[in-house]
């Protein structure tokens, strides 16, 4: 039982990076032609974008690592769900500001 708590949280992480990719690959090549996946007109909002999804991983690590000193859930546990969610978090955010204004047209 102590093997399956332990590696749950990694399949479940693994699970939503694959469905992110997935989902950004099909929006890829639906948008092929138009040239315009998430392009922004100035280099400071592109590079907000183009970091959202790994910034989203990061404070998801940093949320599972403090939830795993306060209460007592494994660290593995912590850290894989947080990326994950952190993941899927930061392609929300993606989502949302490559849909805003100052598109590249």
């Amino acid at each position: 039982m102590g093997f399956v708590m332990g590696i749950a949280p990694v399949v479940i992480a693994g699970v939503i990076v694959v469905l992110v990719i997935k989902r950004l690959e099909h929006k890829y090549n639906q948008n092929q032609n138009q040239g315009n996946l998430g392009k922004k007109k100035s280099k400071g909002a592109q590079d907000l974008l183009d970091s959202l999804i790994p910034m989203g991983m990061l404070f998801g690590c940093a949320i599972g690592v403090t939830l795993s000193v306060f209460f007592q859930i494994s660290l593995l546990s912590t850290v894989s769900l947080g990326a994950g969610i952190g993941y899927l978090f930061g392609y929300f955010a993606y989502e949302i500001y490559s849909k805003k204004g100052n598109n590249h047209s």
